[in-house]
């Protein structure tokens, strides 16, 4: 069985993948990988990859350093099964790539937009012959919301969920649904962008945020909450048969 060991911005996920199926996935802390000895003494596991796109510290340093089966640190000189012509490997953040990776293994020979909604959010495009041309990075919900209040010294932190008129009818309602509205019509923007160019374009959906699309564009969207996680166990296994 293989570990994957994905440390975001915000968490960390853990997850045990046998072959190409995941069996059990869990939530944990980025300062300290807290379930991560219960997950190994439960699983039989062969083999892990790690992927962070944050500094370790020395907590989860050691936690990794005593693990008894091979890991894979994933970095920019990893052998990947798709192709990168990313100009600057190095500055690549290991979920945008594992994303893209997942999303190929999907669906190998199509155009993919993969769009990420987390901390940030994130577009990335791989075309029909597994070639990553790159990608976007804008902000992500949450960051929207504390930036509106961070820097706009009368806009409050609001809560996220609620209302979302059209047009808002108080500060909360408008804040909201600008964020809100603002991030569908975004991702609406570039996916009908790239329809002009690639007509057969898939699009997925991954990362902790959900939004509402119109009949039009739902239909080429799959949305895939563990699509990097799967991206990391398919790089895993390409690394394996090296």
């Amino acid at each position: 069985m293989n570990l994957i060991i994905d440390i975001g911005n915000s968490a960390a996920k853990l997850a045990v993948f046998h072959q190409n199926e995941m069996i059990d996935m869990v939530y944990d802390t980025n300062h300290s990988l807290e379930h991560l000895k219960n997950i190994c003494q439960r699983y039989n596991i062969e083999k892990g990859i790690l992927s962070t796109v944050i500094h370790m510290n020395d907590i989860i340093e050691s936690q990794i350093s005593h693990l008894t089966f091979p890991l894979l640190k994933l970095d920019y000189r990893t052998p990947l099964p798709i192709v990168n012509l990313y100009r600057t490997p190095q500055t690549l953040g290991s979920d945008r790539i594992a994303a893209v990776v997942g999303a190929n293994a999907h669906f190998p020979g199509r155009n993919i937009l993969v769009v990420d909604a987390g901390t940030a959010l994130t577009y990335e495009f791989i075309d029909k012959d597994g070639q990553y041309h790159g990608g976007n990075i804008s902000l992500g919900k949450y960051t929207r919301f504390k930036a509106l209040s961070a820097y706009c010294d009368k806009l409050p932190i609001i809560n996220p969920d609620g209302d979302t008129p059209e047009f808002g009818y108080s500060t909360e309602t408008a804040i909201r649904s600008g964020v809100i509205h603002g991030m569908e019509l975004e991702i609406a923007g570039y996916i009908q962008q790239m329809q002009k160019k690639y007509p057969d374009l898939l699009v997925f959906l991954t990362g902790g945020d959900e939004f509402s699309f119109d009949t039009n564009l739902k239909n080429i969207i799959f949305a895939d909450k563990f699509l990097v996680l799967k991206g990391l166990n398919r790089i895993l296994e390409y690394n394996d048969k090296l």
